[in-house]
């Protein structure tokens, strides 16, 4: 393992339903477990660049004590495979986005229930069109992910 100070960028489609709460719950987890840790996050995609969460991930995160109405959304860029140790995509449709414009050599791409024991290759779903309930989901499986990135990076 190298010595450089882990750096997870999450990646989803528009960055303002999964990426940003993805980079929440981990910032949270990291806080809880005393780990150094940097972490942002990105969509693949450029339509809500500069804009703040979607307000129902605004609740659910207020809901779980995190305030995420400072993050902004913005697209990946190849330079973020240098700057990031880890880039963690939400879902399939987005690593495979990502796995096209990767340098050789970068950062290591996994999906985000990749690092869950049970749930390798499980997308988490996009809350974007359905309701408040998606939401909750969407954290739950955020913070089960975090958790786990948490305790393996922090080995």
């Amino acid at each position: 393992m190298s010595a450089r100070k882990p750096a997870i960028l999450f990646v989803c489609l528009g960055n303002i339903c999964r990426s940003p709460l993805a980079e929440a719950a981990f910032r949270a987890e990291a806080a809880r477990a005393g780990l150094d840790a940097e972490a942002d996050s990105a969509g693949t995609g450029h339509w809500h660049a500069g804009e703040p969460p979607d307000r129902r991930a605004q609740a659910v995160a207020r809901r779980n004590g995190v305030d995420i109405s400072g993050l902004r959304a913005r697209q990946v860029e190849r330079a973020d495979f240098d700057r990031f140790s880890h880039v963690v995509a939400l879902d399939r449709d987005n690593l495979a986005a990502l796995e096209r414009i990767r340098p050789e050599g970068s950062a290591e791409l996994s999906l985000l229930l990749d690092h869950v024991p049970g749930r390798a290759g499980e997308p988490v779903a996009d809350p974007y069109y359905g309701g408040d309930e998606g939401f909750d989901r969407t954290w739950a499986d955020v913070t089960a992910g975090a958790r786990a990135l948490v305790s393996k990076l922090g080995r």
